[in-house]
């Protein structure tokens, strides 16, 4: 990269680095914070409130551009350090099959829930993955393998993230209403809050059986976020294709076939290796510390880049229709997720 161009994107990048620092420093001061949800919550005031907004939409765009794409996908590769293979497998393959269930049910009911409220297709689409998966993380896959806009992945973000933050603050709320043991308190959370961040924020009030069991199948959510961007790709191969088919390549001179995606991101491909390392057991607990941490930085740099791109005003010009889609798609994936924890530990 030019010296030019590497420079005109550190305003940007050093925004991100002071927003990472203190969505650390509040989650150390309010535990229940998750810093993702920090992070993301900084961007938004930094977008909104002058003459932060001057700068994170001027001098610090491109910067904060660079981190809310490449830094999210650098990102998503040291997540797959947080999986183990091992540790899914021994759910077992009736709680397996329940949690892919959930994922299913959860993407497919989402995205009808999104259409019916007449969102548009390519956010209706990033809402259902990053409901159903894990939270910006599967947004941002998503969205890299559909080609989707930047701009597009500004409100699902912003709505999978308010539906985490308000799982944190509920759920704890029904266990007792509900008659939830820690286990199916820690199933129900894994099963159905989007961010793994907010899934640990949640699931810790219930006390450490509760969040181990929550955390793992959380993951067990995580690892499907392959095979789903995958499909998609795939999906997306086909209609380029169909397209061509229909006479679009020749008008464009062919160009089609050169645009089209890759199969598996490369990213995701890096995901899958991270996984794979994981599940040999080699890697030491610190290294495991360290990756855990870094990924922690990336994410909450690039959550802080998109949500510096939402201006409220603007959100709001969509009128409640995506709250409520969103609202009605969090009862959805509770429902699911709630019937799951219970089937899985009876």
């Amino acid at each position: 990269m030019p010296a030019k161009n590497f420079r005109s994107l550190l305003p940007g990048l050093s925004a991100a680095a002071v927003a990472v620092a203190l969505a650390f420093s509040l989650h150390a001061l309010f535990p229940a914070l998750p810093a993702m949800t920090a992070a993301v919550g900084l961007g938004l005031l930094a977008a909104n409130i002058p003459p932060a907004a001057g700068l994170v939409g001027g001098i610090g765009r491109p910067g904060l551009n660079v981190a809310g794409k490449t830094l999210m996908r650098a990102g998503i590769v040291v997540l797959g350090l947080k999986v183990s293979v091992v540790d899914v497998l021994d759910l077992g393959w009736v709680a397996l099959l329940l949690i892919l269930t959930v994922v299913l049910l959860g993407f497919a009911g989402t995205y009808a829930i999104c259409r019916l409220f007449r969102l548009p297709e390519p956010v209706s689409l990033l809402i259902a993955t990053g409901f159903s998966i894990c939270g910006a993380s599967a947004i941002g896959a998503m969205a890299a393998v559909r080609r989707i806009r930047h701009a597009d992945t500004v409100l699902p973000v912003a709505m999978v993230t308010l539906c985490g933050t308000l799982a944190i603050g509920v759920l704890p709320l029904l266990m007792q209403p509900l008659g939830l043991t820690p286990e199916l308190f820690g199933a129900w959370t894994g099963a159905s809050v989007h961010d793994v961040g907010q899934v640990v924020a949640t699931a810790q009030t219930a006390g450490a059986a509760a969040l181990s069991l929550a955390v793992i199948v959380k993951l067990s959510r995580v690892i499907l976020l392959a095979p789903v961007v995958a499909l998609a790709g795939l999906h997306q191969r086909w209609s380029l294709n169909r397209v061509g088919a229909a006479g679009s390549a020749r008008a464009n001179g062919g160009s089609d076939a050169a645009k089209q995606p890759p199969l598996v991101p490369l990213f995701i491909v890096g995901f899958l290796l991270m996984v794979a390392v994981r599940s040999t057991g080699w890697l030491p607990e610190s290294v495991l510390a360290a990756g855990a941490i870094l990924q922690d930085i990336l994410l909450g740099a690039a959550l802080f880049g998109l949500g510096s791109a939402v201006r409220v005003r603007e959100l709001l010009g969509t009128g409640p229709r995506a709250l409520y889609a969103a609202l009605v798609s969090w009862l959805l994936m509770a429902g699911l997720g709630l019937g799951a924890a219970h089937l899985m530990l009876a």
